[in-house]
């Protein structure tokens, strides 16, 4: 497994920049629940941990470990909520840029530029970002974010199966399982599921 490293944030921090972002998305592909962005400035002596990776390779529990260990060293972070109804209406891939405009407006300190996970950001200086591939798996700002995000959203997740406990959101989180498949069919669409993503074909 190749671990993220702070290469790029080192290159950043010798170039001027004092409050680089590092910024990750999850629950694009989910079904139902909101997407959740999350971004992450670091210090420039912050100590890569042991097992931090893209937050889908890292067991749950060690991801706990990590959130609370990023939050605490963190200078600062920020975590943006998009609703499934605000997906439905103006699409995944906007609701995603909505989310990572709130964090670029709003994390503290203000960030000054921005490492992306794949996305050059519409509407946001492109002097001030950069896209980065595979950026959870390369960089360590990328992959807090992605951690802290994941974390964020899981938690939700099981907070909603309280709400429709039919679906198993605490286990499959929203996405395509088997055994949601079988919940919807059983018991059709909640407010939360994703119209836009034409899951009609499940009934077919």
């Amino acid at each position: 497994m190749i671990f993220p490293t702070l290469e790029i944030e080192s290159s950043l921090w010798a170039k001027g920049y004092r409050f680089i972002a590092g910024i990750d998305e999850v629950g694009r592909g989910s079904w139902a629940g909101p997407l959740v962005a999350a971004g992450v400035i670091l210090p420039t002596d912050f100590k890569v941990p042991q097992g931090l990776a893209d937050s889908k390779l890292v067991k749950p529990q060690s991801r706990t470990k990590l959130a609370k260990l990023i939050k605490k060293t963190a200078l600062g972070y920020y975590v943006a909520e998009i609703s499934s109804y605000e997906i439905d209406k103006i699409g995944v891939g906007k609701a995603t840029f909505v989310a990572f405009r709130k964090i670029f407006n709003s994390i503290s300190p203000k960030a000054d530029f921005c490492i992306i996970d794949a996305f050059h950001v519409k509407y946001l200086n492109r002097k001030k970002q950069m896209a980065v591939k595979d950026g959870d798996k390369i960089s360590a700002s990328i992959a807090a974010a992605s951690i802290i995000a994941k974390v964020y959203r899981d938690k939700l997740m099981k907070s909603l199966h309280f709400v429709y406990p039919n679906y198993g959101f605490g286990k499959h989180k929203g996405y395509g399982t088997k055994s949601h498949q079988e919940a919807i069919k059983k018991f059709g669409f909640t407010k939360i599921h994703r119209k836009s993503y034409n899951l009609d074909f499940i009934f077919a």
